[in-house]
C-alpha cells in the first residue's frame, strides 16, 4: 500500500480530552486547559437548546450528561445556565456549557487553536431556524471553526447557508467494519454485514462482483459526494485499518480530492487502536481523535 508520509497527524482533543484531566468532557473548564495546553483542534459536541444557543452535550436528552430532565430541544438557555455536568451518575460542580460561551473564550484567547463542532442533531429538524443559529453564533471565529456530522442532510443544509464554512462528514451510518465475533449493536446503522465483509446497506454489498479494493474504492468515491466541498473525512480507526489489509488505502483517494482523513477514535487506553496508530500514520491520515492527546502525541512521534 502506498504511503503518503511519515509526518505526525494532528491530534484532535475528544470532548476536549486533556489525559485523565480532573474536568469533565465538554465542560468550559476542560477546554481552557485545551487551550492553556497549545491543543492544534479540539473536538466538542452541541446540541440546539430551544431557542438562541447550543448545549455541549452528546445526548438528547438532559438526564443523560446533566442534573436537568427532559429534552435538550425544549429547554430554553436560561434554564440551561441552571444545570450541572453529571458523569458517571454523579453531578459535579461543573456547570453545562453553551456554544455561546464557547466562542467567546477562543475569540479572548485568540492564537492558533481550531474548533470541531460535533453536530448532534441527527434527526431533520422541523426548520431551518437552529442551522442559521448555529452558522450566526460560529460566524465570528471563520476559519477556526468546522462542523461535523454523520448526517450528511443536515451538512448540505449548512453548506448552503454557509459557503465559507469547513464541513467535516463521519462516514459512520453508510459504511462500518467489525470482528466477526463482535456482537453488533442493535441500533447501530448499517444493519447488514456485506459480501465483502464491511457492514454496508447498499446494494453494491450484496454480492461479491469486485476485488474488496474495487468496492471499498468506489464506496468511497460515491461517499464524498454527499457534501458538497468537503474539508474532512472521519472514519473509525478499525475500519481504516481493515481496508488497508484488504488493499484500499482511504487517504489516498481522499487527498486525490484535497480532502483530510481524521482517524478515530485513537485512545491509549485501546490496544487495538495503539497498534493501528503507527500504520494509520504511515499511510497518510492528517488527523487522530483520542481522548488521550499527549500519550498519543508519543506514539506517534516515534520513528
Amino acid at each position: 500500500m502506498p504511503i503518503l508520509n511519515i509526518s505526525t497527524p494532528t491530534i484532535v482533543h475528544h470532548m476536549a480530552a486533556l489525559d485523565n484531566q480532573a474536568a469533565p468532557p465538554n465542560s468550559l473548564q476542560a477546554i481552557q486547559a485545551c487551550l492553556d495546553a497549545g491543543a492544534a483542534f479540539i473536538e466538542i459536541d452541541v446540541t440546539a437548546l430551544a431557542h438562541s444557543d447550543y448545549l455541549l452535550v452528546h445526548d438528547d436528552l438532559l438526564e443523560a450528561e446533566t442534573n436537568g430532565h427532559g429534552a435538550v430541544a425544549a429547554c430554553a438557555p436560561d434554564n440551561a445556565r441552571a444545570l450541572f455536568i453529571k458523569q458517571k451518575n454523579v453531578v459535579t460542580n461543573y456547570p453545562v456549557a453553551l456554544l455561546s460561551d464557547v466562542v467567546a473564550l477562543f475569540q479572548a484567547r485568540g492564537g492558533a487553536s481550531r474548533l470541531q463542532l460535533d453536530f448532534k442533531n441527527v434527526i431533520p429538524l422541523p426548520g431551518d431556524e437552529p442551522l442559521y443559529r448555529l452558522v450566526e453564533l460560529i460566524q465570528p471565529l471563520g476559519e477556526r471553526v468546522l462542523v461535523s456530522s454523520g448526517a450528511d442532510w443536515q451538512l448540505r443544509k449548512i453548506r448552503r447557508l454557509a459557503p465559507w464554512l469547513r464541513l467535516g462528514f463521519d462516514a459512520m451510518y453508510y459504511i462500518d467494519w467489525e470482528p466477526a465475533d463482535k456482537v453488533r449493536d442493535p441500533r447501530a446503522f448499517p444493519k447488514q454485514r456485506g459480501a465483502y465483509g464491511y457492514y454496508d446497506d447498499h446494494m453494491l454489498a450484496t454480492r461479491r462482483l469486485w476485488k474488496t479494493a474495487d468496492y471499498l474504492r468506489d464506496r468511497c468515491e460515491s461517499l464524498i459526494g454527499l457534501v458538497p466541498d468537503v474539508s474532512v473525512f472521519y472514519i473509525e480507526h478499525t475500519l481504516l485499518a481493515q481496508s488497508l489489509r484488504d488493499g484500499f488505502n482511504w487517504a489516498n483517494t481522499l487527498h486525490a480530492q484535497n480532502i483530510k482523513l481524521d482517524a478515530w477514535t485513537m485512545d491509549v487506553t485501546n490496544a487495538t487502536a495503539v497498534e493501528n496508530a503507527v500504520l494509520l500514520r504511515d499511510a497518510g491520515c492528517d488527523l487522530f481523535t483520542t481522548n488521550t492527546p499527549r500519550a498519543l502525541g508519543q506514539i506517534l512521534n516515534q520513528r
